[in-house]
């Protein structure tokens, strides 16, 4: 079954790469209308440029004091019916090496810029009666992984505040879902050696990495009519790394 986004207007950041660009292509092929946010001002008008007429850029740091100025001008303009907060960072230490910094940024840019751009989304999506957010997690938030304590933590907070959202806001006919991919082919596995590959391969029932597109496509059937009754739920989109 075909799904059709049109009429809908989707909002995604970290649009400007990976699984965010991969998200904002499918949707916008979905007939959605997609606001593509990301850091670099450049980056998102080349992809939204190369995407067509359904995708329109917007710089947007959401680490900056002005975040929630901006997403108001946003919604201001129209109305965002699909929010998927994709925007994330990594910085990667042993936990007693950890500096304060790493822990901040890591928390900051995962979990509190999820919470500042859907409080000011989700206040139009209650006066409509509709909306689907999406909140991309992490297979690590819930298996954790060695080196990624603050990055381990952000995601799992992120699930936490998908499932105590969803009951909510449910009842406005808002579904609020959770995505945790695992591990994802990118420019960084690529640079693997066969061995290395093959090792972290071994470990996936499926015994591949995922690709960008696999995360997207599970974005795109929970922001459709289809997926209406589902909500609180976290998607795990691993290949079987974890069960």
């Amino acid at each position: 079954m075909k799904i059709d986004l049109s009429g809908k207007h989707a909002l995604v950041t970290g649009a400007s790469r990976g699984i965010g660009e991969a998200i904002a292509r499918r949707l916008a092929e979905s007939g959605a209308q997609v606001t593509l946010a990301a850091r670099s001002k450049e980056r998102v008008e080349q992809i939204a440029s190369a995407i067509g007429p359904n995708a329109h850029p917007l710089e947007l740091d959401i680490t900056a004091p002005d975040l929630r100025d901006k997403i108001k001008a946003l919604i201001e303009q129209q109305a965002v019916d699909i929010l998927v907060n994709n925007a994330g960072v990594t910085d990667d230490q042993l936990f007693l090496r950890m500096k304060p910094q790493s822990w901040d940024t890591v928390l900051r840019t995962n979990l509190d810029s999820a919470f500042h751009v859907t409080q000011e989304v989700v206040k139009k999506m209650i006066r409509a009666q509709w909306g689907r957010i999406i909140n991309i997690s992490s297979v690590v938030g819930l298996m954790g992984n060695p080196g990624q304590v603050n990055y381990a933590s952000s995601k799992a907070a992120l699930i936490g505040f998908t499932k105590a959202l969803a009951l909510e806001i449910g009842s406005r006919n808002i579904t609020v879902n959770a995505i945790a991919p695992g591990f994802i082919s990118t420019a960084m596995t690529d640079q693997m050696t066969d061995e290395a590959r093959s090792t972290l391969e071994s470990r996936i029932a499926l015994r591949r990495l995922g690709t960008v597109d696999d995360v997207a496509y599970a974005v795109v059937f929970l922001a459709s009519e289809q997926a209406s009754y589902i909500t609180g739920t976290v998607m795990n989109v691993s290949g079987g790394l974890y069960t």
